[in-house]
């Protein structure tokens, strides 16, 4: 009986030291601390664009008759006045050469009756009558000119052609498709911005020159020239609460199209921004935490704002200062109200031990 209660004794013995070195050990966890890395950066937003020409236009038939000739061919740089298209221009010249002589005509009756209203032979209304005459004829003439000139059409603008939309021999009613023309000497990108920051970017702005953006391509690559924000549309779009804003883009070598796509690179500079590890945060009711070490080291569970989102890392707006140390790793270890030993790091040496971090 004795060797039992001794045994038991001896047990509880052991359990209360196992417990009290793990109280201890508890006492004395000892986590890794830092500050928040207090710099200037620089925060790149994107925005998806639509690249236009800026100047694309529709090239129809002005005229009905069959298309006798096409002068060019698909995605063929033009010039400005370098002829396109000819449409069969039998009837229009039949036309003119009808028109010219009725002119004609006109003409030789306004001299006889001028001779006869010299001598009083005829009214001046008579003469005012044979002049309105020869003034139709010409206006006919004229107009059976122009006519005939729309059968020739020609480039508007140096430009680069698009698909044809018809083939020689082809009946053309008047206004029918013939092909597009883009000037892409300098490109128009649009691209929607939301409300908050659309707000920021005015304020921003306000008095100060118009802001250069940059252009990713669609295979990742940054275009070789800056854009600058031109213009920003008149009203907000209810639906998505966005509104278009447009940048210019000068395209020296032709190497944007009309209709590609892309994203708009925004640089937004932040002056002393306080940058922490994401990995330093917790959520709790979708609300973001970090812990706060005080100079006794106690935990304290602190509720921050989160300016800007990057790769591996937080800009803070607000919630924390540039003195404060927060808890690095063993989130999970602490309770609030924990007191713990620390293992201090140097800010720059913890974003630089990051696989990303702040430019």
């Amino acid at each position: 009986m004795n060797r039992r209660i001794a045994v038991v004794g001896l047990l509880l013995t052991v359990l209360f030291s196992c417990t009290h070195k793990e109280e201890k050990h508890s006492e004395n966890l000892k986590l890794t601390v830092s500050n928040p890395l207090q710099k200037d950066t620089l925060i790149t937003r994107e925005y998806v664009c639509q690249i236009h020409a800026y100047r694309h236009i529709e090239l129809r038939a002005l005229e009905r008759g069959y298309l006798q000739n096409i002068y060019v061919d698909e995605g063929q740089s033009l010039q400005k006045g370098q002829q396109m298209f000819k449409i069969l221009p039998n009837v229009y010249e039949a036309d003119l050469k009808k028109n010219k002589a009725e002119a004609e005509i006109a003409e030789i009756e306004y001299k006889n009756t001028k001779l006869l209203a010299d001598r009083n032979v005829v009214s001046a209304n008579e003469l005012a009558l044979a002049k309105a005459k020869l003034n139709k004829a010409n206006a006919e003439v004229t107009i059976a000119q122009t006519h005939l000139g729309f059968t020739n059409i020609k480039a508007p603008f140096d430009g680069i052609m698009d698909h044809l939309h018809a083939r020689e021999g082809s009946l053309l009613e008047e206004g029918e498709l013939l092909t597009t023309i883009s000037d892409n000497s300098k490109m128009w990108v649009y691209f929607n911005v939301p409300e908050a920051e659309y707000l920021n970017y005015v304020l921003d702005k306000k008095g100060q020159k118009q802001s250069q953006v940059k252009l990713e391509m669609a295979n990742g690559m940054v275009f070789n020239q800056d854009g600058i924000v031109e213009t920003i549309e008149g009203e907000f779009n209810h639906e998505t609460g966005n509104i278009e804003f447009r940048a210019t883009f000068q395209n020296p070598d032709r190497i944007l199209r009309h209709g590609e796509t892309g994203n708009v690179l925004i640089n937004i500079p932040y002056k002393n921004a306080l940058i922490i590890p994401q990995k330093a945060t917790f959520e709790i009711l979708d609300k973001k935490y970090v812990f706060v070490i005080d100079q006794d080291n106690v935990v304290h569970q602190k509720q921050i704002e989160i300016a800007e989102e990057l790769p591996h890392l937080y800009v803070i707006k607000d919630g924390l200062n540039g003195k404060d140390k927060i808890l690095l790793e063993g989130l999970r270890k602490v309770k609030n109200g924990q007191k713990i030993e620390i293992n201090y790091h140097d800010p720059s040496k913890v974003m630089a031990s990051l696989e990303l971090h702040a430019e």
